[in-house]
């Protein structure tokens, strides 16, 4: 038996790995989205002269919510592989401000979840990024 997900439990002590490098933290979830935040910090900046966070943290950003948002939907921690995460992105991050990541799962299958969300930098109604994608559970 699987323990229920928690996800204030489980970002309590922050993000290691990955995501921790990143600066990810929990924002905000409801019962099938999740909401993380990526702060904007000069390492994650791609072009120096932009002060815009690079697309590879965004992206990143957007995999580990949308991945939440399963996990929290399902009910459970369980081990899964991101098959495909298709991002739209409509404008460029604001150089000094926060990008929030909003990932929901509106469909779950015995063994596939489906996922899309948003990336904002303070409204979202005016998004810098659409994802839409698809998870593959690993095992249990």
């Amino acid at each position: 038996m699987l323990d229920p997900f928690d996800v204030q439990r489980f970002t309590a002590r922050g993000f290691g790995g990955h995501g921790g490098r990143l600066g990810i933290a929990y924002h905000a979830h409801g019962a099938d989205w999740a909401e993380l935040q990526l702060p904007w910090h000069e390492d994650l900046v791609g072009d120096p002269d932009s002060g815009v966070i690079a697309s590879g943290p965004i992206i990143a950003l957007m995999d580990m919510a949308t991945s939440f948002s399963v996990w929290i939907k399902r009910g459970a921690f369980v081990p899964h592989a991101t098959l495909d995460l298709r991002v739209d992105y409509l404008r460029p991050a604001t150089p000094g401000r926060t990008v929030i990541g909003r990932g929901e799962c509106y469909r779950l299958t015995r063994t596939i979840s489906f996922v899309r969300g948003q990336a904002h930098d303070g409204d979202p109604d005016d998004p810098l990024a659409h994802v839409a994608g698809t998870f593959m559970l690993t095992g249990g």
